[in-house]
């Protein structure tokens, strides 16, 4: 147990980045500051504006050192980058937005290059989305550039050493779909050698560990009385399940909502994954793999609702009664290329006409999504939902009578669970949250969900 008592959070996700800072006693967030992250498109590549994510850090960080401040800082990110830097410690290559594509010649010859899904649980992505692809992308048209790398960093340690000197790897983001990391084993697959770049590689640390204090010439930057300790960090899904494997037993189930969707398994079996329908094995703080199943459901519903005024949840409760009646529905994908569905174009029937339909329409096929996913991963016992689609509570009710199973919810969330999760690195304890539960008699969707899944396979058979 530390005796901190506050904690800074960097927190980057794929959409925005927030700096928070919590207070260790309860969880709570007492300051937060929030950027969009910006892709920059050019030179060589769309890539992340990482200057400017440092400059909103600084600043951050500055302004919150006296009030409420900090005494620690600790460090989640999206997974899919990694930081390659040159020998002096700047960057050799601009960190590549994962959602990138390569040339037909690039993918071909990656595809020979990749392990095999069942030594490393991590199905072929689109893009960038397995970082090992994105890394022999690199080598192969910015060969001049990659000879130079001399650390590859994931992308949560490329802050802490950032702040701290310290350079340094981890397994939750190296676990994550990459292509690098056999999670059975607890090793490097063998493509980190058909790369070349075993011995580049910065050293593997705890996500728990302190890699160090705050760098001198930041502490009198910032304004900070003394040094803080600057922890290792984690992918941001992992660190929204850290606060469930604390608080829960298994067998229990985490949908962790954001840009993507991801349904963790945690005490499920990896035997059995499909590498086809984007179920994988993440790698959890601990290093332990975990089943789970993913797709873009966040972005999806940020495409389909963009522009548009939200109703009431009264009124688009009200409205999903008629939608269910008539079969309107929307099947995937609205984002192409992962999922439980890969492969297939988005195509309404009867989309509603009213804002509240339609609302009720997207937040439903939101939650048919999911369930597949679960499905997928031998999901058992307890359900816990987390992130923004903890809040829209048809969503809710539609994901409890689909699984058949309660749905839980923290009823007072004291903060995101990203943030909460890479606090908790730190040794401070989870916070005790009471929960409410959605029961699956709340709605019937027995029928629309078996003509969803109709419609599914009379589209995959055409």
């Amino acid at each position: 147990m530390t005796e901190y008592r506050h904690i800074a959070v960097i927190d980057i996700g794929k959409t925005n980045a927030k700096l928070v800072v919590l207070n260790a006693a309860d969880g709570r967030e007492i300051a937060s500051r929030r950027t969009p992250n910006r892709v920059l498109y050019g030179p060589s590549y769309p890539h992340f504006d990482v200057e400017g994510l440092w400059r909103f850090i600084l600043d951050g960080l500055w302004a919150f050192a006296e009030k409420p401040g900090y005494d620690a800082i600790s460090i989640t990110t999206h997974g899919a980058s990694a930081v390659l830097l040159d020998e002096g410690g700047a960057l050799a290559l601009p960190v590549l937005d994962y959602e990138h594509a390569y040339p037909d010649a690039i993918v071909m010859d990656y595809n020979r290059l990749r392990p095999d899904f069942s030594q490393t649980l991590s199905p072929r992505l689109p893009g960038g989305l397995n970082l090992g692809a994105q890394l022999h992308y690199q080598s192969c048209c910015f060969a001049g550039d990659f000879a130079r790398v001399s650390s590859i960093l994931t992308y949560p340690q490329y802050w802490a050493f950032r702040l701290s000197g310290v350079m340094a790897c981890e397994v939750t983001s190296l676990g994550c779909h990459t292509d690098l990391w056999c999670p059975g084993e607890g090793r490097f697959s063998g493509l980190v050698d058909r790369l070349g770049i075993r011995e580049r590689l910065a050293p593997l640390r705890s996500a728990f560990d302190v890699l160090g204090p705050l760098r001198a010439e930041l502490v009198r930057d910032i304004g900070l009385e003394r040094p803080v300790p600057v922890y290792c960090g984690l992918h941001d899904s992992n660190a929204s399940l850290l606060p469930h494997l604390l608080r829960e037993s298994p067998p229990f189930t985490v949908i962790s909502t954001g840009t993507w969707i991801i349904a963790f398994a945690v005490g499920g079996k990896v035997q059995g994954l499909d590498e086809g329908r984007d179920t994988l094995a993440n790698v959890d703080a601990y290093g332990r793999a975990v089943p789970s199943a993913r797709y873009m459901g966040g972005r999806e519903f940020e495409l389909l609702t963009s522009g548009m005024m939200k109703p009431p949840e009264a009124d688009i409760e009200a409205a999903a009664g008629d939608v269910i009646a008539k079969g309107a529905m929307l099947l995937p994908n609205v984002v192409e290329g992962s999922g439980p569905i890969p492969g297939m174009a988005s195509l309404w029937f009867d989309k509603p006409q009213t804002d509240a339909g339609y609302f009720a329409a997207v937040t439903l096929y939101a939650a048919m999504m999911t369930s597949l996913t679960l499905g997928l991963i031998g999901s058992e016992g307890k359900i816990v939902v987390e992130g923004p689609f903890a809040s829209n509570w048809l969503y809710l009710k539609a994901l409890a009578a689909l699984s058949g199973r309660s749905i839980a919810v923290a009823s007072e969330a004291a903060t995101s669970g990203t943030a909460e999760g890479a606090a908790l690195l730190t040794g401070i304890p989870p916070t005790d949250l009471s929960q409410e539960f959605i029961s699956p008699e709340s709605l019937d969707l027995l029928d629309y969900f078996r003509l969803f899944t109709t419609r599914l396979a009379q589209r995959t058979k055409l």
